[in-house]
């Protein structure tokens, strides 16, 4: 295909065809035009041979005297010298004229007057002469048609020719036209061809020559710039896949690094274990030769540093406390994000450690929570260190974990501190409630005593004695009773074992007899609710054994359609409104604030001699809510467990 034509294919195609196809046509043109030669000479000869033997005939019937025929013989044979003269093509007849031709046609055409006027004469004489004109006039005519053959003698070598030199141009015109398809189209397909075998046998480089704006130029350069893409794709691949490679190596580290900080920060409990291992895992993810964990104050005044690692010792001690804006760590007022910080040319003079450590730059990593700075980490480089994309958010989304888990270490202490202080309080109370007054009371007989001792009033004196005494006694069962509230504990399942333990302690104590009835099958109630209920009964019992004198105290609890419990005595009772109820009102009163704080009624019905009954009525909803909560929690735990198996 190294051929400098600018025709296209079907042009280049017929040029070639072409002058075979004229020369053809011509060669076919001249072959018919000569055969209808010769066909209208051999018509002309036919006639010539016609005119001898009508010759012939006037002849004979001059000699017979038939006049009729000599007539009839001479008009056709008139008629015939008018054919050959004029030609007739629907036959077709011509005389191929030339000179020879001409000029004998001249002499038949005179000799046949001669002939013609020796017909009309007679006699014997006549007749003898007319038979010697005829011989004649016959040679005459037969040396015409010599004439004649050999013109068409000519005519046929000449159509002889013809038909060789249109075997010629057929032989040549077919070679012509192979070599033509194999120069323009199968030279041109093998070359293609063939550079489709190198490209399958993994040679790339292989094109294909791509002169002239013929198809197969068209066809040549779209396969070099399919084999050029291919050779290049093939070329690049190896970087490509190098290049994916790393990219999935890097983001494999970057989440192997925060399912890292992410176990980090589910497992920590204390604030020292979480900023340590915080630090050893950045340390590890940046490749940073030093990193600094600083956390902030509420107001962003002021930076400590919680944990360290790779820095110098007096670099730790002179940058355990830094002030906001006093240097380029610790600017809460920069705008947010990784900021990258050339310390040799920006460090401050007033704060030469990174310098005097080596460091060459700084990466700081603002810790925030809630659009809220709460710290910062910083890495320190010995060299120069740009901080990619990538690496940038990967950093970020670390920060907002450890910001996570720090808020949530709070949370927890604050929490553990509203838990100290809720029982703080449920104490102080308890002791306000029970021992206190019962303190107050003795403290009252005291100065009784006293006043008793100074009046010399000996029976006094033993009264207040005797009230001393029996207030000790109810302190220490006060003592005892509350320290039974506090080991008491709601079984998670089911309250029916909490029950019968502070029923075995409440016999063991008091001395009274206890029964305990359930009935019915209803939800379980959540810990918390078990345990109010718990010190409500406790509170209850406490009361009988206090002021009751009873022997027997029943419990009894009902489950369905809702929770209710009944404490019961067979004691001395008293009437609704009594001063005995005033005495007694700090146990009815703690008993009522339990019951409203879980959203329960407490009612109280006594009856002199007859003994108390306390009953203890929760609503409804509040234990199916109870009891939903706990299964959701449940199943939240059983979740996680399954989700970390």
């Amino acid at each position: 295909m190294n051929r400098d034509s600018q025709w296209s294919l079907g042009a280049k195609l017929t040029a070639t065809a072409t002058p075979f196809l004229l020369l053809g046509f011509l060669a076919i043109s001249l072959t018919l035009w000569v055969s209808w030669q010769l066909e209208g000479g051999a018509a002309a000869v036919n006639e010539a041979g016609r005119m001898r033997m009508q010759a012939f005939r006037i002849s004979l019937a001059q000699s017979t005297h038939d006049e009729a025929s000599v007539y009839v013989n001479v008009a056709e044979f008139e008629r015939d010298l008018a054919l050959l003269r004029d030609g007739d093509p629907e036959r077709p007849l011509f005389v191929p004229w030339d000179d020879a031709v001409t000029a004998g046609f001249a002499d038949i055409n005179a000799s046949w007057l001669r002939f013609r006027e020796a017909a009309g004469r007679q006699g014997q004489a006549a007749d003898q002469a007319l038979v010697s004109s005829t011989v004649k006039f016959a040679d005459q005519i037969d040396q015409w048609v010599i004439a004649i053959e050999r013109h068409m003698s000519r005519w046929t070598a000449l159509l002889h020719l013809l038909q060789i030199v249109m075997l010629a141009l057929t032989v040549l015109g077919a070679s012509t036209l192979v070599y033509t398809g194999y120069l323009f189209v199968l030279e041109p397909v093998g070359l293609l061809k063939q550079a489709f075998a190198r490209i399958q046998r993994g040679d790339l480089g292989a094109r294909v020559s791509a002169a002239g704006n013929d198809e197969f130029a068209t066809l040549a350069t779209g396969f070099n710039g399919m084999a050029g893409n291919l050779e290049s794709m093939y070329r690049n691949l190896e970087g490509k896949v190098a290049e994916k490679t790393a990219q999935l190596e890097e983001k494999h580290a970057r989440l192997e690094a925060l399912y890292r900080v992410t176990s980090l920060v589910a497992g920590a409990t204390a604030l020292e274990t979480l900023a340590h291992g915080f630090v050893d895992q950045v340390m590890a993810v940046a490749h940073a030769d030093g990193v600094a964990l600083r956390w902030s104050d509420e107001g962003n005044s002021r930076y400590v540093m919680l944990a360290s690692k790779g820095l110098p010792a007096t670099m730790i001690d002179d940058e355990h406390c830094l002030m906001a804006n006093q240097c380029h760590c610790g600017s809460p007022a920069l705008p947010g994000g990784a900021r990258v910080i050339p310390i040799r040319s920006e460090q401050p003079a007033t704060f030469p450690y990174c310098a005097d450590a080596g460091f060459q730059t700084v990466v700081c990593v603002p810790v925030r929570h809630h659009d809220r700075i709460k710290g910062e980490i910083d890495l320190f480089f010995h060299a120069r260190y740009e901080l990619s994309s990538a690496e940038r958010s990967l950093l970020e989304a670390l920060t907002t974990h450890l910001a996570a888990a720090m808020e949530n270490l709070r949370l927890s202490a604050l929490e553990r501190e509203a838990a100290v202080a809720q029982e703080r309080n449920f104490l102080a109370r308890e002791l306000h409630d029970s021992i206190a007054q019962s303190l107050a009371f003795l403290k009252l007989q005291v100065q009784l005593l006293r006043d008793a001792q100074t009046k010399g009033n000996s029976s006094l004196i033993e009264q207040a004695v005797s009230e001393i005494d029996a207030g000790v006694r109810e302190s220490y069962g006060d003592v005892r009773a509350l320290l039974l509230h506090f080991r008491t504990r709601a079984n998670v399942e089911d309250i029916e074992p909490a029950l019968r333990t502070t029923l075995r302690k409440f016999e063991h104590q008091s001395g009274i007899r206890t029964e305990l009835s359930m009935q019915g099958h209803g939800v379980s109630l959540a810990p918390d609710l078990q345990l109010q209920v718990l010190h409500v009964v406790q509170e209850a019992l406490s009361n009988a054994r206090k002021h009751s004198g009873a022997k027997c105290v029943w419990l009894d609890v009902q489950q369905q359609p809702q929770w209710r419990f009944e404490v019961r005595d067979d004691g001395q009772g008293f009437t609704q409104g009594s001063a005995l109820l005033d005495e007694t009102h700090v146990g009815l009163q703690i008993m009522a604030e339990r019951a409203e704080r879980i959203g329960a009624t407490l009612e109280v019905f006594s009856t002199p001699n007859h003994g108390t009954s306390v009953i203890l009525t929760l609503p409804a909803d509040r234990a199916a809510s109870d009891t939903a909560t706990k299964s959701l929690l449940s199943s939240i735990v059983a979740n996680q467990k399954v989700m970390a198996t």
